[in-house]
């Protein structure tokens, strides 16, 4: 894969990963319960470490490297802030993070396919271990809201 190539699958994740960092954050504005609020913060710290992480990847192989994130993203976190409003806070906005963390395992598991530079591939893959990791946590935690436990 040409070095160019490689820059543009990084920098994708980059927003992606400052995608998630804003997502989170606002979450934990949103969210009632202090449990969600804490973890939310703390996945939000995990997606700013990711995006500099892949910014230092990116400068590495000779690219710039994205510094914010999508369009897409900002648009859902407005849905998120709207959706919160007229429904349980809590459950509204773990249904919107597991859409965004569905966003998030989709671009990962894209870049993986792609022939990127060994040091770039394992970081590539640790995050996207990471991502499905905070999804399916996620998505759990969905599930026992939603049924009161």
């Amino acid at each position: 894969m040409q070095n160019n190539d490689a820059v543009k699958v990084l920098n994708d994740l980059i927003q992606t990963s400052e995608d998630g960092h804003k997502g989170f954050n606002e979450a934990a504005e949103i969210a009632k319960d202090p449990k969600l609020q804490l973890l939310f913060r703390e996945y939000a710290k995990e997606c700013q470490t990711a995006a500099v992480e892949l910014q230092a990847q990116v400068s590495s192989l000779g690219g710039k490297p994205e510094v914010g994130g999508s369009v897409a993203g900002a648009a859902h976190r407005g849905w998120t802030k709207v959706k919160s409003t007229v429904e349980d806070s809590n459950i509204a906005v773990l249904e919107e993070v597991e859409r965004g963390q569905d966003h998030a395992k989709a671009a990962y598991s894209k870049a993986i396919k792609a022939d990127l530079p060994t040091l770039a591939k394992a970081l590539v893959q640790k995050q996207h271990d990471g991502a499905v990791r905070n999804h399916d946590h996620i998505r759990d935690l969905r599930n026992q809201y939603k049924t009161g436990a």
